[in-house]
Order: structure tokens, then C-alpha cells, then sequence
């Protein structure tokens, strides 16, 4: 084994979990040196089967794949989580490494003509669906990278794709440090007045720890969002708004303006999906998607555009006739949004996002959170030991209730530096059945950007925080309740991108459920739980401005689809206020630069596929429609009878079959989209 200080190293130890905590940078280059030359060996081996079955040319390579995969992937979370210069210089140092061999994969034409051999051979109709979906799935992906291609567009591609890698790294880690450099020192208490007291403690404890005096103000969600929610400074708000538009732009330093990344990224992604055939890039990421054409996806997304128009426009109208009678503003500013809207939810429903929150303290949220996770699948979440990336990690054994291994899940909920904004999940490792008849269980992880505890209080969710909790541990869940064997396809692997986001939206909507809410509240002062009273409020306000909401997830994905669909060169400022226009929304300050640092379509996954969140809550809304259904005969929401129903056939099937038939067989029909208007309140 390669050893690094005379110490076994770590990349190359991931018999079970990995040791995040002994990884350094110095490991990366010599552990990926033994990985891809196995890699290599692997593929040489299976080049030269002359009949291929399963077992003679699939399953031998996924052993080394998979400890390359899962080597890289450790590095990677590493770079977005625990961030320092010299991680990411051997991370950035090997993006072109691991894309290349990818790449040579993708085209090697030797193991693509084996796979069509296998797909045609006697064996292939004995195979069950899992196995016929892998073989079918491997020969769809070898055409879309590149197997077909002439040697020389070959070349191309493999130039692009290791390029396109590079570029989506620094476009991601611009938006990190261009958020990191920004601080702000606020030394009269007078300019913070509207904000609460849990986040001045914060703010006084930041600046202290940077030896300054005064409160320190950053760009990170704990910070930021209170400020624009009840900063009483109209000026403290724009300033702070005007250095979060602007990030990764022109108006910071040029080493970290991501506005040539776009033209480049969007030019390669143009380019490599005309080698493959395609019109465009949008044509090549629906390939694998549920969708079966941009004009379907434009049109669903134009289609509840108009439906949620004129409920923002009435919202809209709302705001400005309150700005100017209350707050003597003559215009309504980006800056005073979330202000005004903030101070009318107040008014109307007679509650504050800070009310509510002094119930949601982190403790109760998670233990009400596993609480329902383990009535509606028959689970238990038990604290372990494992190797973790920083102080705060924690890690659960996940079990059948009968004490049968689950799976593995860690939570790493707090903001920090150094650490990527946003919250998501991510696979550590995938189910699958080992050669000698083992099943590997899966382990999945979930990352936030909380705030912090102060003065020795639980940290704080608000309720939105509440939902991206439940929202990533549905993702995770689809991740670790699968019971698919077949590594490719089990878990989150496989399933179409335009589907993936059905359990996690679906997780959502127990936060509004009244007999989920007493488990999850616990007053941080008086330790009792949310009042009905406070609750029925809340609820009122469930669907406050819900249609300025869904007009901005739609104007993102419009955006996206757009932007993707055009093989020019096109400005990404003019094509957005474009679409601002059309969808009514009105046009923000001529500064803002919010497609720099929209890091979901241009270093994420989410590259012509961003409406996949709207496209799977038609899926979520009437698959949870199912529970309420159930609930108005029995009056129990979490159900165990249909969340049993709902693991078998959604969260089981991983992605060894298409994600509608998954959706048919839990529902008994087709997705409808009446529950996504009910619950957004635009039935009407």
C-alpha cells in the first residue's frame, strides 16, 4: 500500500467509512496514482472478454471503480466543506486527471462493443429489470459521451469535457472566497436596531473573534438574511444586497469575476452536445431526464408562470401601497423586500419569523424530524462513532426497527468558513450486494449553513430551515432506503434528474402538519411547544406571497432552459431581464449579477435542468396527496401503512426503473397537478 509518512493513507482505506478526519492534502496524488492504475488494469481486462456475461465482464470492474469513485469523492467533499489553499490546489490539480479518465472511458470503444454484445446476447432476456436497465443505461451513456464519434471529435470532446470541469471548479469556488472576503464591522448598535438579539450576540462574538470591535456583518445566510429581513437601516440593507448581487462579477477582483466562466462553459456545452447530434445543450441534458423535449418543459414552466402572475402582481402591488404609507418610500428597492414583506406578514398574521423561531431550537428539530422518519418507514436513527471532517459532524447508524442495518448518515448543519453556502446531500457510498454475498449498506450525508448556538443556547431554525432539513433528509432517504443491490442503479444512482427531487419535496410538507409540529418545537426559554394559536397563524401564512415565490423558481428555470437552448453566445444580464419582463417580475438594480453566482446551473448538476424542482412537485404534491387522503379517514397523517407503501415502491426502486412507472405504482395513476395548486394556494 502507498504510504505517505510512513502512515497507511487514507484514500486508500475505505473498507467502511472513510477517515475524514486523517485524509490531508498530501495523500490525493499518490492514493489516485494506485487508483487509476487499477482503474486501468480493470478496463484492459474487460476489453478483451470475447462473450461477456455479468459476471465475467460487469461485475469485476465495479470493485476498482467504485474505490476510485468513492477516493475522489471524499476529496471533493473535502474541498467544498473543510476549504484551505492547499486542498484545493491538489484538488483543482487533479480535476483534469479525473476527467480525462472518465472521458477515455465513456469513449473507449472496445468496452462499448461489449456492452452491445451483452445487451444482445441469449442471457440479456433472462436478465431482471435492474440488470436490463444497467445494460441499457450503459450503452445510452457511452453514446452520450462520445463512443461514436470520429477519432478526432473524440479528442474534442475529451478537450471539452476536461476543460468544462475546470471551469465549473472555479466558477463554484469564486462564488466561496468572493463570500468569505466579504465582512462588514458595524460599530453603532443604532444602525442594527430591528434585529434580534440571538443574531447581534452572534454578530459580537464573530467580530471578537476577528480581534475587532462592533458587530461583524457577512454574505453567509445566517448573517445576511436576518439584515434583510429586519434590518431597520434601509442603507445597512443595500449595502449588504449590493455586495451579495455582485459577487464573482466585474466588480470584485478579476481573478474571481466569473463572467468569462459563463461564456466559456455555455460555448463548450454548445459545442460538445452538437458533436453528439444534438441541437443544443438543452436537447443533451434531457437525454436522460423524464421530460421528453424543451418545448414540453417551456411550456409546463410558461404554463404556471401565468397561473402564479397575477398573484404576484397583486403581492406586488401589496408591498408598495404598504412601503409608501408606512415607511414614506416612493419606491419600493431590491433591498426593502424582504423588509416589507416581513413587516406585512407581521401585520396581517400577527406573528414574526423570530416568534416562531424561539421554538425551533436544533435538538427538538432533529429529534422530531427522526421521529416521523421512524413512525412512516418502521426506522431508528442511533448516534455512533465515526470518523468526521470538523468538531460539529455528527453520525447515525440508521436500522429497521427489527435492528437490521440500514445504512449511515452524517449531519453537518452550521455555517463556517471555509465551507461552500447552501445545503445539500451526497452519497458516501452505495447499497450494493458483494461478491461473497454481503450487502454494503449505504451511507449518505446531509450539509446546511445554520447559525451557530450563542451564549450557550441550542442553535436556532427558522421554519424555512426546518424545511431544507426535512427537504435534504428526504434526498437522503431515497439514498439509504433502497434495496436495490446493483450499485449503478440503487439509491440515487440512476434515477432521472427531473425525479430526483419528488422525495425531498415530499419530506416538506410535514412541516405543516399540526401533528407533526408539537414533536419538533421546544421553546428555547420556557421549554414548551408551539401554541395551536401560533401554529393556525402560520398556516394562514402558509401561502403569503406564494405566487412572487414560484414566479421566481420559475424565472430561474426559464433562465436555465433558455440559456442552454441557444448555441450563440448570448448575455446571460439581458437574456435574464428578458425574462423578467415577460413573467411581469420587476427588474432589480442595473448591478445585479445574479447569473454569476448561480451555482446551481453552472458548477451543480442543475445545467438545463433547474425546473426539475418545479417538475417534480407536481410528482411530490400528489404523492403526498396520498397521505392526506389516508389522513381523512384514519385523521394520521404519518401513516405508516402508505409510508410503507411509498418506500416499496418510490425510495426501494433506486433508479432500476423509470421514475413515472416508480410513481404510477405508489399512486395507481398519473401525476396530476391540482395537489402543487392546492398546496401553493393557486388552485383558484
Amino acid at each position: 500500500m502507498t504510504q505517505t509518512n510512513q502512515t497507511p493513507n487514507p484514500l486508500l482505506d475505505l473498507a467502511t467509512l472513510p477517515r475524514y478526519d486523517a485524509i490531508r492534502p498530501e495523500h490525493v496524488n499518490p492514493a489516485l496514482d494506485v487508483l487509476l492504475e487499477e482503474a486501468r488494469k480493470a478496463v484492459a481486462a474487460a476489453e478483451v472478454i470475447e462473450n461477456p456475461t455479468w459476471d465475467t465482464f460487469v461485475a469485476p470492474s465495479e470493485d476498482v471503480m467504485e474505490r476510485l469513485g468513492r477516493a475522489w469523492g471524499a476529496v471533493a467533499h473535502l474541498e467544498s466543506v473543510v476549504n484551505t489553499p492547499e486542498l484545493r490546489e491538489v484538488y483543482n490539480a487533479n480535476i483534469a486527471r479525473i476527467s480525462n479518465f472518465y472521458s477515455e472511458l465513456g469513449q473507449n470503444e472496445n468496452l462499448y462493443a461489449r456492452w452491445k454484445l451483452l445487451a444482445a446476447s441469449p442471457d440479456f432476456a433472462s436478465y431482471n429489470q435492474t440488470r436490463k436497465t444497467i445494460v441499457e443505461h450503459a450503452i445510452r451513456d457511452f453514446k452520450l459521451s462520445g463512443a461514436e464519434l470520429p477519432d478526432d471529435q473524440k479528442e474534442r470532446f475529451m478537450q471539452i469535457e476536461e476543460r468544462s470541469s475546470e471551469l465549473t471548479t472555479k466558477f463554484a469556488q469564486n462564488v466561496l472566497d468572493a463570500t468569505d472576503a466579504f465582512a462588514l464591522y458595524v460599530a453603532d448598535e443604532n444602525e442594527l436596531r430591528g434585529l434580534p438579539a440571538d443574531w447581534k450576540s452572534a454578530a459580537r462574538s464573530a467580530a471578537q473573534a476577528d480581534q475587532q470591535t462592533g458587530w461583524k456583518v457577512t454574505l453567509k445566510m445566517p448573517s445576511y438574511l436576518p439584515v434583510m429581513q429586519f434590518a431597520l437601516s434601509r442603507s445597512l440593507r443595500e449595502e449588504l444586497y449590493r455586495n451579495y448581487v455582485t459577487r464573482a462579477s466585474e466588480f470584485g477582483p478579476t481573478e474571481r469575476d466569473n463572467t468569462p466562466l459563463i461564456a466559456e462553459i455555455h460555448a463548450l456545452r454548445q459545442e460538445g452536445a452538437q458533436l453528439l447530434g444534438f441541437g443544443n445543450f438543452s436537447e443533451e441534458s434531457l437525454a436522460t431526464k423524464m421530460a421528453e423535449s424543451t418545448t414540453q418543459v417551456l411550456g409546463f414552466l410558461r404554463d404556471l408562470a401565468q397561473r402564479a402572475k397575477p398573484y404576484m402582481q397583486a403581492d406586488r402591488a401589496e408591498m408598495e401601497i404598504w412601503a409608501k404609507a408606512n415607511l414614506g418610500y416612493e419606491t419600493l428597492e431590491a433591498w426593502d423586500l424582504a423588509f416589507v414583506s416581513e413587516r406585512i406578514r407581521e401585520e396581517k398574521y400577527s406573528f414574526s419569523e423570530q416568534e416562531v423561531k424561539q421554538y425551533f431550537t436544533e435538538p427538538t428539530v432533529l429529534s422530531g424530524l427522526f421521529h416521523v422518519v421512524e413512525t412512516l418507514y418502521g426506522l431508528q436513527f442511533v448516534p455512533a462513532e465515526a470518523p468526521v471532517w470538523h468538531k460539529d459532524v455528527r453520525f447515525y447508524r440508521l436500522q429497521n426497527k427489527n435492528g437490521s442495518e440500514v445504512g449511515g448518515l452524517y449531519l453537518d448543519l452550521h455555517a463556517r468558513e471555509g465551507k461552500q453556502g447552501g445545503a445539500w446531500m451526497n452519497d458516501v457510498r452505495g447499497r450494493r450486494k458483494l461478491a461473497d454475498g454481503r450487502v454494503q449498506t449505504p451511507v449518505a450525508l446531509i450539509v446546511c449553513n445554520f447559525a451557530q448556538g450563542v451564549d450557550g443556547k441550542p442553535a436556532l431554525l427558522s421554519h424555512d430551515d426546518v424545511i431544507t432539513t426535512f427537504h435534504e433528509m428526504g434526498h437522503a432517504l431515497h439514498h439509504l432506503l433502497t434495496e436495490v443491490d446493483e450499485l449503478s442503479v440503487s439509491g440515487i444512482s440512476g434515477v432521472e434528474w427531473d425525479a430526483v427531487e419528488l422525495p425531498s419535496q415530499f419530506m416538506e410538507n410535514f412541516c405543516w402538519e399540526w401533528q407533526v409540529l408539537p414533536k419538533l418545537t421546544h421553546h428555547v426559554d420556557s421549554g414548551k411547544p408551539l401554541p395551536r394559536e401560533l401554529f393556525d397563524k402560520m398556516l394562514a401564512a402558509k401561502n403569503f406571497q406564494s405566487g412572487s415565490i414560484m414566479q421566481r423558481q420559475l424565472y430561474f428555470s426559464i433562465f436555465d432552459m433558455e440559456l442552454h437552448g441557444k448555441t450563440a453566445a448570448t448575455d446571460p444580464k439581458a437574456q435574464a431581464e428578458a425574462i423578467q419582463r415577460e413573467l411581469g417580475i420587476p427588474l432589480p438594480p442595473a448591478y445585479n449579477r445574479f447569473p454569476q453566482s448561480f451555482s446551481h446551473i453552472f458548477a451543480g448538476g442543475y445545467a438545463a435542468g433547474y425546473y426539475s424542482y418545479k417538475w417534480a412537485e407536481v410528482l411530490s404534491a400528489d404523492a403526498y396527496a396520498a397521505f392526506e387522503e389516508e389522513a381523512e379517514e384514519t385523521g394520521n397523517v404519518v401513516d405508516p401503512a402508505v409510508g410503507a407503501r411509498f418506500r416499496a415502491e418510490i425510495l426501494a426502486r433506486g433508479g432500476s426503473r423509470p421514475a413515472l412507472e416508480s410513481f404510477k405504482a405508489f399512486r395507481g395513476r398519473a401525476p396530476e397537478i391540482d395537489a402543487l395548486l392546492r398546496h401553493n394556494g393557486l388552485a383558484g
